[in-house]
Parts: C-alpha cells; structure tokens; sequence
C-alpha cells in the first residue's frame, strides 16, 4: 500500500493543535478587563469594544516559510507574507487594519538580514494602509537553529483593526441560496508549507533541486514556493462599503473545512463547492508524492492548502455581480467557488469526486 502523506505527518497535527486550544478557555478569567463592555465572539475569534467602535487584534507567524527564505537567501518577501498574515486575518470580522508591529527573533541581528525583513513589511503595509510604528528584534541563538547559520530567524506580526458595530461580519446570517465567492491566490501562500517542503525539495528529503524549473513552470521551484502571500484588505473593505458580507474566510491551514466554523454561528447551512483553480504548484505537489510511491488524497490537499483561492466571501445571491465587480476593479481575479446548502455539511466536488470535509 502506498505511503500517505499528511500535514501531521509533516509535522502539523491538527487534532493535538485543537485539544491544545482548549487551554485558551483560561484567557476568560482576563475578560473582566475589558473597559468599555463585553467582548464579541464572532466565528474566526473575538473583537472588543473600545469607545464607539470595535478593535480586533490579532497575531500570525510566518512559520516555516522563512525555512524556504534561507534555502533561496532572498529574504525581501517574507516580511509581505507576515503582514498579508496578520491582516488577511483582522479584516474577516469587516475591520479596517490600523497598525502592525513586528517581532523578530535571530541568532544573530544581522544588519542586511533586517534590512531586507523591514522591505517586505514596508511593502505588505502599504499595500494594507497600515503604519508601523515600532518591533522588536531578539537574540536567540539558542533557540532559532534553521538552515542558514546567522541567517536563521522567525518572525511573528500583530496587527490592530477598527470597525463600527453596523460593520461586524458576524457569520450568523448565512442561509441557503447564498453564494461563496473567492478571491484568487498568490500560490501557496504561507500556509502547507512544512508538507510541501518535505515533498519537493532535496533539503528536506523531497524530489528537487531548488533552483530546478520543472516542467511546466517559468521560473525556479524555490521562487514559487517563496512567493508571498496574496493581501485582501482593498478588496473586502471595498466590497463591504456596497454589499452586506454575511460571511468572511481566510483560506490557510485547514484549507476548505475552515468554513466549518460558520456552520456553528448559522444554524442548519452546509457548503458546496465546486470550482478550483489550482496553480501547477499544488498538481506538482500531489504528483511528486505518487512518484515517491506514496499518496496525499484529495480530502488532505482540500484540508491544507487554498488550491487557488486565499480567500472567501459569503453574500446573498443577489449581491454576488456587485461583490464580483468592487473586487476585481481592485486587481484580483475572483469567481464564484460555491453555494450555501441546508444540510449541515461542508462538501467539495474535487476531481470528480465528492468529499466531506467535516
């Protein structure tokens, strides 16, 4: 029997990550905190009132994409991907991003290193009209190992948003008949990648060469994976100021079974999907693990990567041309990927076959 290769064989355990969220149930004790009222439990975490208005903060790793990073030594995108992270997360409850800040722990502080970091954050704020007003950087030779000797780093970016209450996407609305539309991706994004790693490339016991361009591609493996991750603030905040957005979902680790939180704040709905429009890298993924002798299904390349889509929306059906329009006059390819159902199951039709995605 073929080997299967999994995200938690890779290394990424869901199950154990969700058993170990069960430990944020103590953060309530904290709740009593909050200045202005009660904080607001909407489907991707919580936001809380501040004066009139709402914040939502948030907080993302790259993970081990700067693993990729030090295996090119170009290090001048990743700072985009922690940034589109942070505030491809903020705006699912409708929020506009304000602010981000950055943390970078080293081995060493090296001045380029930084330097190069800081073009990619720049770059990732701009594009979500957000000032950075400070970071922090750390010397952690002991902890950070990585593959670059006194290039390794990790990097984590928050970020802080505001919304008017009329604003919040609650998630508790959705009904049959709705329409998920999604917004082209990048790629890979950042999300997968510690099993995409492990299948392509030579470094961690996969098929290639980074620098090889296999078949079909126009550049270099290593710059496909490297290419960062897509930033959709324009887009949702445009769309928001025309059509009511009933839903809002970033497309990351756990793939399409991400829209199964929304089941749990829309009483009765499923999802269908039914379009994806895949790059060649995810293909080239799937291919290169049965020329291993070994398998990812179906369920697990929908359970994991976005297979060309970053990120969904759900609007009423009749709001789905103008949503389609604000979206793409901002540059992004977007199309309708499915369909609010009514029998509390999320399913996709991928390659001819129907999967359950629960």
């Amino acid at each position: 029997m073929p080997k299967e290769y999994t995200y938690a064989e890779a290394g990424v355990n869901r199950e154990t990550r969700t058993k170990s969220k069960a430990a944020l149930k103590l953060l309530e004790h904290t709740f009593k905190f909050s200045r202005y009222g009660k904080l607001v439990q909407l489907p991707y975490g919580k936001i809380f009132p501040f004066g009139k208005k709402y914040l939502d903060f948030q907080v993302e790793g790259v993970g081990t994409k700067v693993l990729v990073a030090q295996l090119a030594e170009k290090y001048d995108t990743i700072g985009i991907d922690g940034v589109a992270l942070v505030v491809n997360d903020v705006i699912r409850s409708g929020a506009k991003p304000l602010s981000i800040v950055d943390n970078i722990h080293a081995q060493v502080s090296d001045p380029k290193l930084i330097e190069e970091l800081m073009k990619g954050i720049v770059k990732g704020a701009e594009e979500s009209e957000c000032f950075v007003p400070a970071g922090e950087i750390g010397d952690v030779a002991e902890i950070i190992t990585g593959i670059a000797k006194g290039k390794s780093f990790d990097l984590i970016v928050a970020c802080v948003g505001e919304l008017e209450q009329n604003r919040i996407i609650r998630g508790d609305s959705i009904e049959a008949g709705d329409v998920v539309i999604g917004m082209e991706s990048s790629g890979l994004h950042s999300n997968g990648i510690t099993l995409a790693r492990k299948v392509l490339f030579k470094q961690w016991g996969g098929k290639y060469d980074p620098f090889t361009t296999p078949e079909g591609f126009d550049r270099e493996l290593i710059y496909e994976v490297l290419e960062p991750m897509r930033i959709y603030v324009k887009p949702l905040l445009q769309s928001a100021d025309e059509v009511r957005i009933k839903g809002a979902v970033h497309i990351t680790g756990e793939g399409y079974a991400k829209f199964n939180r929304l089941m749990k704040f829309s009483e009765g709905i499923g999802f269908e999907f039914s379009n994806f429009k895949p790059q060649p890298i995810f293909n080239l993924i799937q291919q290169t693990a049965r020329e291993a002798k070994g398998v990812i299904t179906d369920e697990e390349m929908l359970r994991t990567f976005n297979l060309g889509w970053g990120f969904g929306l759900i609007v009423s059906k009749k709001d789905e041309d103008t949503a389609i329009d604000c979206i793409e006059n901002t540059g992004i390819k977007t199309e309708p990927i499915g369909k609010v159902t009514h029998n509390g199951k999320n399913v996709a039709y991928y390659k001819n076959k129907k999967i359950l995605l629960q």
